[in-house]
C-alpha cells in the first residue's frame, strides 16, 4: 500500500469504535514478540497537559543522553506527529512498512483461530490498537532506551496500558468521555488511576479532592509509592523564551 492507502486504511479501522479491554492489544503484541517489553517506559494519564507533560518529560530525558520514544493522540496536521524518537517523526515510508507488519500479523492469526461462522471480534481492532502497535514495534526497532506515553483515554482499559513503566505520572483529572469513564469525578478518577501499578512509583498533579482520595487509595492498595504536587514537590518558573524555562525546584 501507499502512504495515503495506509492512513485510509488505519482510518477505516474507526468504524470498529472504541472498545475499551486489553486483550486484544496483548494478543496482537504477543504475536509480534511483545516489543513493549524492549524498552523501559513512562507511562502518563490525566486530562488536561498530558501531551504537553509527556513532550517534556521526552525532552528532559533526552537532554540526559537517552534516546527516546514519544508517543501522544491525536495529531494536528499529519498522522506521523503521533510517533516520534528523539523529537523526529517516524517517516511516512516506516508507517507503510510497520503497517503492512501489523495487518499480515493479524491476518495470520484470523487463519489460525478463526472458526466457521464464528467470528473472532479480535479480528477487528480498532484504530487506537493498531496505532499502539505499530508505536511499540517501531520503538522496539529503533532500540530506544525509554519510551514516554501517553494514554489515549481513561487508563485502566487503554491499549497503552499493557506496559509495566518505571514511573507513571496522573496529570490534572476533570470531566471528559463521560459516556466511557463516568459521570462522576471518583468514576472517571478510578479510570486515570487504573495505570498505577503494584510498587511502581507515581507522580500527580494536584487535584481537586475528590480525584485525589481515589489515588491516594489506589496507590495504598499496590504500595505504589504517590508523590503529589504541592505536598511532595513544587517548582516555580523564573523565565521563560522559545529555548526553554529555567525553574527554580525544591522537593
Amino acid at each position: 500500500m501507499t502512504y495515503n492507502e495506509t492512513i485510509a486504511y488505519l482510518y477505516g479501522l474507526q468504524k470498529h469504535g472504541i472498545k475499551l479491554g486489553l486483550q486484544n492489544t496483548i494478543t496482537l503484541l504477543s504475536m509480534l514478540g511483545n516489543p513493549q517489553n524492549s524498552f523501559r517506559s513512562i507511562h502518563i494519564a490525566g486530562t488536561n497537559g498530558k501531551g504537553s507533560t509527556s513532550a517534556m518529560i521526552a525532552s528532559m530525558l533526552q537532554a540526559a543522553g537517552e534516546s527516546v520514544g514519544l508517543f501522544t493522540s491525536p495529531h494536528l496536521v499529519s498522522f506521523t506527529e503521533r510517533i516520534k524518537v528523539n523529537n523526529v517523526e517516524i517517516t511516512e515510508a516506516e508507517v507503510v512498512e510497520l503497517a503492512g507488519e501489523v495487518k499480515r500479523i493479524i491476518s495470520r492469526l484470523s487463519a489460525e483461530t478463526l472458526e466457521p461462522r464464528t467470528p473472532d471480534p479480535f479480528l477487528n481492532p480498532t484504530f487506537f490498537e493498531f496505532v499502539t502497535a505499530i508505536a511499540f514495534l517501531y520503538f522496539k526497532k529503533k532500540g530506544i532506551d525509554t519510551a514516554v506515553v501517553e494514554t489515549g483515554m481513561g487508563g485502566r482499559l487503554d491499549a497503552t496500558n499493557v506496559l509495566v513503566p518505571k514511573v507513571t505520572v496522573i496529570t490534572r483529572i476533570s470531566y471528559d468521555h463521560r459516556e466511557f469513564l463516568g459521570n462522576t469525578l471518583q468514576e472517571i478518577s478510578a479510570e486515570k488511576a487504573g495505570i498505577i501499578k503494584q510498587g511502581i512509583p507515581v507522580v500527580s498533579a494536584a487535584q481537586a479532592d475528590e480525584a485525589m482520595e481515589v489515588i491516594r487509595q489506589k496507590a495504598s492498595e499496590l504500595n505504589a509509592p504517590l508523590y503529589v504536587y504541592r505536598d511532595d514537590f513544587v517548582s516555580q518558573a523564573q523565565e521563560m523564551d522559545m529555548k526553554g524555562i529555567t525553574l527554580n525546584y525544591r522537593g
